[in-house]
């Protein structure tokens, strides 16, 4: 599994939002439609420069891809962000050794899992809140399980997930991911 399949789901999610619905609420509290888009561009500059191991202070009130640019700019510049972060988690040396999260140090293979399903995870809620249909394969589903289930408790802790949703049995990869997230996956 690499990267560039959740990628590829959060850009065509952003390439489905209408700009007239930036202003729309998400399933992530404290994002609108637009805030939403911001944060998944930054994250993967953030990725781009993990895998390249660029280490940069981090602004969160910035918006380095994004910033300055009209609002019809907006899914061309994520996916050519999208297209350079694939192209640096390609690199097998990328998933290797340790790596920066902004200035934070951490193992690259976990900064490689977190972020394949923090692309996915978000481009769900794009779609919840812009009416879109996401279709994930299997496979990716169980990559971004394997990524949510370590740090599900943390992220619960921290608050950047909600409590984990109650799902059935029969529930695919996919749906226990977004459940361990606090997300909902009944939700449409």
């Amino acid at each position: 599994m690499d990267m560039s399949s959740t990628l590829d789901l959060a850009v065509r999610a952003i390439r489905g939002a209408d700009p007239a619905r930036f202003g729309d609420p998400t399933p992530c509290p404290e994002f609108t439609v637009a805030a939403l888009i911001d944060h998944m561009a930054s994250g993967m500059r953030l990725a781009e420069n993990s895998a390249r191991r660029v280490v940069v202070a981090w602004d969160p009130g910035s918006s380095p891809v994004l910033g300055g640019l009209d609002e019809k700019d907006w899914a061309q510049a994520c996916a050519d962000q999208a297209d350079a972060t694939a192209a640096a988690w390609a690199d097998p040396a990328a998933w290797e050794g340790d790596a920066h999260m902004a200035e934070t140090p951490m193992p690259a293979a976990v900064i490689g899992s977190l972020m394949t399903a923090e692309f996915a995870l978000h481009a769900w809620d794009l779609a919840v809140a812009t009416g879109q249909r996401l279709d994930v394969a299997p496979d990716v589903g169980r990559a971004v399980l394997d990524g949510v289930t370590p740090v599900a408790q943390m992220g619960r802790d921290g608050g950047w997930y909600g409590p984990e949703v109650p799902v059935g049995d029969g529930a695919s990869d996919w749906e226990r991911a977004l459940a361990a997230s606090g997300r909902d996956p009944a939700r449409s």
